[in-house]
């Protein structure tokens, strides 16, 4: 397993992190699995969010049934969770934070999480009303890091003209067919050219610049929520043809080389898995340590319908 240190505090985190928004139907035993399984693997980030589940904290709750950690093992791991997304709007006052957090808290069973993430951009925002919450959370221990979600530079900017705790990780879509936060760059000043289209007001340079971590979440989605790549040979049989290629030469499988794509850039970006099932927990893992060649990472990002001008 790839690790990356976690920008700001010294702590190793792993390249690959098991999300938990599809656990609401799951079983006791069966989230128990999943968990063990990443574990195992050398998973030690999991992500959380209080609107997964159809029903506010519903996931988390089921983690909190099912998963119970000994002081030492919590230790050992980041919980992560996200606020901000309500029934028909964006809320990120101050109120709605603190509850939130507290609801968290409750349904997972800790007492603090590692790290809160603004969930989506919330253009009604008033930085001092996130920073007086923050503030709060950071100073009562329970919240240790903070950061956002889907955000740009611009609005990161704002929220730091008033909140002085860091702002350390930022997740965000991406996957080799979805890879505006890439692509764009590559194709920079081509006019005429979609792919030269800046989605992200320069995401990925900012980040680097500034020491943000980015999280990619949907990492086999095709594009928007509609269906994965891996195997879908009528729309990227290319693509799949050089993914099976390269995974049988470095030895892992092709969702292992659609991880190694993600992990093999120097941003240091993790891989949020939206898996339930433990085996594609434990091909993630062992293909996010891969090395690819430029090549081969190349070779991968144009087969996937990408332009080298």
């Amino acid at each position: 397993m790839k690790t990356y240190e976690l920008p700001q505090t010294g702590r190793s985190v792993s390249s690959v992190i098991l999300g938990l928004m599809r656990i609401a139907s799951m079983s006791n035993a069966e989230i128990q699995q999943l968990f063990g399984a990443a574990r195992a693997a050398g998973v030690n980030v999991f992500d959380h969010a209080d609107i997964y589940g159809g029903e506010r904290h519903l996931c988390e709750a089921r983690f909190g049934d099912a998963i119970t950690l000994t002081a030492a093992e919590r230790d050992q791991v980041v919980i992560q969770s996200k606020v901000g997304i309500r029934k028909g709007f964006f809320d990120f006052s101050g109120e709605h934070i603190l509850r939130t957090v507290d609801e968290s808290l409750a349904a997972l069973r800790t007492d603090y999480l590692d790290l809160l993430l603004l969930h989506r951009p919330d253009t009604l925002v008033e930085p001092e009303d996130v920073a007086s919450a923050f503030d709060k959370l950071k100073s009562t221990g329970k919240v240790r890091h903070f950061g956002v979600s889907n955000h740009t530079p611009g609005q990161i900017a704002l929220l730091k003209t008033a909140v002085q705790q860091p702002l350390i990780v930022n997740q965000v879509q991406l996957s080799i067919t979805h890879a505006p936060l890439i692509a764009a760059g590559v194709a920079a000043n081509m006019a005429g050219l979609d792919q030269s289209i800046d989605r992200d007001n320069g995401l990925l340079d900012y980040s680097r610049l500034n020491g943000m971590m980015l999280q990619a979440w949907s990492p086999f989605q095709k594009g928007f929520f509609d269906g994965v790549f891996l195997g879908d040979r009528a729309n990227y049989a290319e693509l799949n043809d050089a993914i099976d290629e390269l995974a049988k030469a470095y030895g892992v499988t092709p969702t292992g080389i659609a991880v190694a794509w993600i992990t093999r850039h120097p941003a240091n970006i993790q891989v949020v898995l939206g898996t339930t099932k433990p085996e594609r927990v434990t091909e993630s893992a062992a293909g996010s340590a891969v090395p690819l060649t430029r090549e081969e990472w190349y070779r991968l990002f144009t087969a996937a319908g990408h332009i080298l001008p």
